[in-house]
């Protein structure tokens, strides 16, 4: 389905930041039609041939929908939107009319104009229309609470038609909560509470607050009750800004062992400051989680942090060992085993300073690469370059994948670049170059390439050396490393890997391993199922 700024652009000619002004009113409105008991409709004008397009709606939460079916999309015109041709006409909020039937269902109609406030602060020309539709299937005597509901509604509603709701958002909050079933409390142009919902009621009663709302202060009464006299302030405070007309951030209040997240907002219909909306929501159990998940993400780096230690201490121990030993082939396999240890240590070093179980792969690959050729057992100088990106990698396929790369790179080092007295003593094809071209042959370099298709990791390491052997055996053939390597992609990684030759010369290793569908997402940024 089209997204409502895709059916703005394509069928009005808003301005961008008008678009912006409806998205602010279709991230915010939940509040108002749970407020109403109303499906809300964002309708804007087509040409200015009298037809109207639906580029949102919202139902409400706390009362049945008007529409069974989904309205955004459908274009109307002539009597059917006759309300809203008023309101976007006159610039004001419809309310006449006889209900109207959808169906079965009986419907009250209103329009309330949507407006966007210039630069200096005066109200705009009306750029959209909120049409609000009320089920009349289940009316009744309103409670007291539907009738504080609905006046707020209507305050709220003013307020768009006024083009000063929904607020600002500040930077980092989002608009899922609180909400209004969560808990409300409305309070008078002095600060004084002159309603509060049942829930409302309870989530002050967590705090230590046993007695009615009606009647206190809620400024005093947040500074009272808060056990950190900053905290209490700050929630203070930002009831006192709404007041004045001020939209201010979000506050969490703790006492007594619960936690309660405020939200203040202005009520100032006409511009006429008339007091504020404090949504509340009992948030305790959400940040015990919170504290809980804190702990355990601080207890595994901890622990990675360790594993890290205690790989380099083995690493270290290997090291003094082969210091000792007189045979060289068990120096060698010794300081082989240092560099592998030393390559898992990266990764737990990385895990130790993260907030999840997932490593930024680039930097490990990079700090892999520059340790090869500093390590590598030739007189050969050769160049590392990495193409491409590996992203974001989970612990279980990162630990496997970079002792990979560290056999592949050290053995491209080592086995394709020979030294120049061995090159010399191999007895030369009839075609080989002449000595003054010698000067223009290519650096020894190895790349390290990655890219992802179809849920797949793509990584190959390519050299531009002497390739394989002729008899080489793809499968069988190679030293421990190579063992090691096949071990791990295909055991590990569940994953393939193929030696060969490179079309330009040198060896080329591919290796593509499966990634799961969270790990794909997190590799491309985008939000996916757990």
């Amino acid at each position: 389905m089209s997204t409502l700024r895709d059916l703005a652009e394509e069928h009005t000619a808003l301005r961008p930041a008008d678009i912006d002004h409806l998205h602010r009113i279709a991230g915010d409105w939940q509040l108002l039609s749970d407020l109403s008991f109303a499906d809300l409709l964002l309708w804007v004008p087509v040409d200015g041939d009298g037809t109207f397009l639906c580029v949102a709606q919202v139902r409400p939460t706390t009362a049945p929908t008007a529409y069974l079916d989904d309205q955004v999309g459908r274009i109307v015109g002539g009597a059917e939107v006759a309300h809203l041709e008023v309101a976007h006409r006159q610039g004001r909020i419809w309310r006449e009319g006889d209900p109207v039937w959808y169906g079965d269902v009986p419907a009250r109609h209103e329009a309330i104009p949507v407006r966007l406030r210039t630069g200096d602060g005066e109200a705009g020309e009306v750029i959209a229309v909120v049409g609000r539709d009320t089920n009349l299937s289940t009316a009744r005597t309103p409670s007291q609470l539907e009738l504080n509901y609905l006046t707020t509604a209507d305050d709220l509603a003013q307020m768009i038609a006024d083009g000063t709701f929904p607020p600002p958002r500040h930077p980092g909050e989002t608009t899922s909560a609180p909400r209004v079933g969560d808990g409300l409390v409305r309070l008078d142009a002095n600060g004084k509470v002159t309603y509060a919902s049942p829930n409302a009621q309870s989530a002050y009663r967590r705090l230590g607050y046993a007695s009615h709302l009606v009647g206190e202060d809620l400024a005093k009464l947040h500074r009272r009750l808060a056990g950190d006299p900053l905290e209490g302030t700050d929630a203070g405070n930002a009831v006192l800004a709404a007041l004045r007309g001020e939209a201010p951030p979000r506050r969490e209040i703790d006492a007594r062992g619960a936690t309660m997240l405020t939200r203040a907002l202005p009520l100032m219909p006409a511009g006429v400051p008339i007091g504020a909306l404090v949504l509340v929501r009992d948030i305790t159990e959400v940040r015990r989680r919170d504290r809980a998940l804190i702990t355990k993400d601080a207890t595994i780096r901890e622990i990675h942090h360790r594993v890290k230690n205690n790989l380099q201490t083995v690493a270290a121990l290997l090291r003094l060992q082969a210091r000792r030993v007189a045979m060289p082939e068990a120096r060698v396999a010794l300081e082989e085993s240092v560099r592998r240890v030393a390559s898992i240590a990266l990764v737990h070093e990385t895990l130790s300073m993260s907030s999840d179980e997932a490593v930024e792969f680039d930097g490990i690959v990079d700090r892999v690469a520059s340790a090869a050729t500093e390590v590598a057992a030739t007189e050969v100088s050769v160049g590392m370059r990495r193409r491409g990106t590996f992203g974001v990698l989970p612990a279980e396929i990162a630990t496997s994948l970079v002792m990979v790369l560290n056999e592949l790179l050290l053995n491209a080092v080592e086995h394709g670049f020979p030294p120049a007295d061995e090159e010399a003593a191999a007895p030369a094809p009839a075609d080989a170059p002449r000595p003054e071209a010698e000067a223009t042959a290519p650096r020894p370099e190895v790349v390290v390439t990655a890219h992802r298709a179809r849920k797949q990791l793509h990584v190959s390491v390519t050299d531009n050396g002497r390739g394989l052997p002729e008899q080489f055996d793809a499968e069988r053939g190679g030293n421990l490393g190579l063992q090691i390597v096949r071990a791990l992609v295909t055991g590990e990684l569940r994953g393939t890997i193929d030696l060969r030759n490179s079309a330009g010369g040198g060896t080329e290793a591919a290796i593509v391993v499966p990634l799961a569908r969270g790990t794909t997402d997190r590799l491309t940024g985008r939000a996916g199922p757990p």
